[in-house]
């Protein structure tokens, strides 16, 4: 993002990366010790959904980390960016497949919260963005 882009925001950029990296690596986390529903929005035609479960909350945690630290960052917020891809079919799933989420409220699996998930992806993707540049 140029500066005038950025904005008011500019002063945030540094609290809301920890932010982003303490809440991927939380999320990761959450992988290892309940790794049900997130194997059960694994779309069908994908092999081994605890495997990619597993894969995808060590990904989380190392990249979360990761963007923590100057000399990672870069590379980090790329890792975030691309794992943010990675899991897409995953949120489109959870949209056009009718899951009911086992364990979830009912709000949670309301059509208009699981589509809204999906250009909630793209901010993410921007969030990580804005730490793949040299200023802090």
């Amino acid at each position: 993002m140029t500066d005038a882009a950025e904005g008011g925001l500019a002063q945030y950029k540094r609290p809301l990366r920890y932010v982003m990296g303490v809440t991927y690596a939380l999320v990761g986390v959450l992988h290892f010790l309940s790794p049900k529903p997130f194997e059960y929005i694994v779309p069908p035609q994908l092999p081994a959904p605890k495997a990619l479960v597993y894969l995808s909350g060590a990904a989380e945690i190392a990249l979360g980390v990761g963007v923590l630290f100057e000399r990672t960052r870069h590379r980090a917020a790329v890792g975030i960016m691309l794992l943010l891809a990675a899991v897409f079919p995953a949120n489109i799933y959870m949209a056009v497949g009718d899951l009911e989420l086992p364990g979830a409220p009912d709000w949670a699996d309301s059509d208009a919260l699981l589509y809204a998930r999906l250009p909630l992806q793209a901010v993410l993707v921007l969030w990580a963005y804005w730490y793949t540049d040299a200023d802090e």
